[in-house]
């Protein structure tokens, strides 16, 4: 969960940032800071300007928003898988790979066994059976009786 809270908080930092920019882009425009800073003339508001402003910083932030949620989505299941070793099968959870059983033992509080799904026992039957069969001599070959040598 720490993760998903700072994934969170990267939305609404980058929110408040936008939200910023478009509050300092409309004071700008009704404070008149160019004419405040660089001259004593009057500067009139023209509303055209920062209404522009305003639409070209919420189009930005509109795909901004949108490609930050596409990443984050992107995280979140990315961090849902599970890390098995190829080879030995273990689980890596909270930074120790560990077997199957000691997974679901912490993680569920569930004893395990051992079992065969349908499809497993049929293969293992049919592989049984196959070899049943080969090593079984062929019927149509005949047994020839092996005679006893010969001692001259």
């Amino acid at each position: 969960m720490k993760k998903n809270s700072q994934l969170t908080k990267i939305e609404v930092y980058q929110n408040l940032a936008f939200l910023a920019i478009i509050v300092l882009s409309f004071l700008d425009d009704l404070l008149q800071l160019p004419a405040l800073i660089f001259s004593h003339h009057p500067f009139a508001f023209v509303f055209r300007r920062s209404t522009l402003d305003m639409l070209l910083v919420l189009a930005v932030w509109f795909l901004v928003i949108r490609s930050t949620r596409r990443i984050i989505a992107r995280v979140q299941y990315l961090e849902k898988f599970m890390r098995v070793c190829a080879w030995c099968r273990r689980i890596h959870f909270h930074g120790e790979w560990m077997p199957l059983e000691e997974f679901m033992r912490q993680s569920f509080d569930t004893p395990t066994t051992h079992g065969i799904c349908p499809e497993c026992r049929a293969q293992q039957e049919a592989a049984l059976d196959h070899a049943r069969e080969a090593r079984k001599p062929a019927a149509d070959t005949p047994i020839v009786a092996k005679s006893p040598p010969k001692t001259d």
